[in-house]
């Protein structure tokens, strides 16, 4: 009787103790998978945060002045870009080359330790050569063409150039047609250019013409310039008159011609390391950006230009209308170097750009 007790007291222990685990098992299960659910929930959460609430800031520099046309349109293409990215991207504005000039700001750029500049094509040569071609004189014959060849098939051609050096060209903008200054006599043709020191950006093809013609060229970066020409170290530069007036160069220089040498576009460049950061609306929100201010700012530095010639007469400076003929014979001077520098760059591109502002100007 009593082995029979003891048997059936275990036989209960065991019953008892296997319902316990199983419990426990189905316990621990439940909550493991409860709390699993909630860490998984509270990732995505955190995660969905992250994306949604990081803001992406955009340092954009300039070498120009905040009265500037140029300057103006980064604030066109900072009111677009946060008001259509719902502050996701914040774009900070730095003028008067708070940043350094042009050639520190695009190597910037290209280190990805800042995001936007806007360069003349001029600077740009250093690092793709087949830019040059933008500052062969008399290239084009006014701004509407130059507008139809820069926002067409060739003026893509050569933003697609920028990727190899970790940019990414978004759009052109206008500094416009260049101009020459010098506190020392009235330019009038091309002889008058002899021995004139003239500050010129960092291009090869800038510093040969300007040889060719007789004057005597120094490549300078622009936040030196003002300096420069007040102490005499150079006589003159060449710049579009909104620069000109804006800068106050009237301050210190007596003369303004119309050259109309170059007509210089500025390229809206962005860091290749930043634009591949950004998602695909992103990409396209910056890039329907620029090509809207740049339109924008095209028009005011348009609208600028002609009325700054005026005031830069009633600011005492004398200015100089060159002449057709004028302004052929400095053409006819300068061709050997075009066509030393049409052989650098390549015969059949040159070609294809003539071509393509022959069409434009039909």
């Amino acid at each position: 009787m009593k082995k029979i007790l003891m048997f059936a007291v275990v036989a209960l222990m065991v019953i008892f103790l296997g319902a316990c685990s199983g419990d426990g098992d189905e316990s621990s299960s439940d909550n493991s998978s409860d709390n699993n659910a909630e860490a998984t929930d509270g990732t995505e959460e955190t995660e969905e945060a992250d994306s949604s609430g990081e803001t992406k800031t955009i340092r954009a520099g300039i070498g120009l002045n905040e009265d500037h046309p140029q300057y103006k349109g980064l604030l066109k293409f900072k009111e677009i870009v946060e008001e259509k990215t719902d502050g996701a991207i914040v774009v900070e504005t730095y003028a008067s080359g708070q940043l350094g000039d042009d050639r520190t700001m695009t190597e910037a750029l290209q280190l990805g330790s800042q995001e936007v500049t806007i360069p003349s094509t001029a600077p740009l040569a250093n690092f793709v050569p087949e830019y040059s071609i933008f500052d062969f004189p008399f290239l084009f014959p006014d701004e509407e063409t130059a507008d139809a060849v820069l926002d067409g098939e060739v003026g893509q051609k050569f933003l697609d150039m920028l990727e190899d050096q970790n940019l990414v060209g978004l759009a052109y903008w206008e500094n416009g047609f260049r101009d020459l200054t010098n506190s020392k006599r009235e330019v009038a043709t091309a002889e008058d250019f002899e021995g004139l020191k003239i500050r010129t950006m960092e291009n090869d093809l800038h510093l040969d013409a300007f040889r060719a013609l007789g004057a005597n060229p120094t490549p300078m970066a622009f936040t030196e310039l003002f300096t420069a020409m007040q102490q005499g170290t150079v006589d003159g530069q060449e710049n579009p008159v909104a620069t000109i007036y804006l800068e106050k160069f009237y301050e210190v220089q007596d003369y303004v011609s119309s050259t109309h040498h170059v007509y210089s576009p500025f390229v809206f460049l962005m860091s290749k390391k930043f634009y591949d950061g950004l998602t695909d609306e992103q990409q396209t929100i910056v890039r329907d950006a620029a090509l809207e201010a740049g339109k924008y700012e095209r028009k005011l530095n348009r609208e600028a230009n002609e009325k700054y010639v005026e005031d830069l007469q009633n600011e005492g400076m004398t200015y100089t209308e060159i002449t057709p003929e004028a302004r052929q014979e400095m053409v006819d001077i300068i061709q050997p170097v075009l066509d030393e520098y049409t052989e650098k760059i390549g015969e059949d591109l040159v070609q294809e750009v003539y071509d393509a502002i022959d069409e434009a100007s039909k």
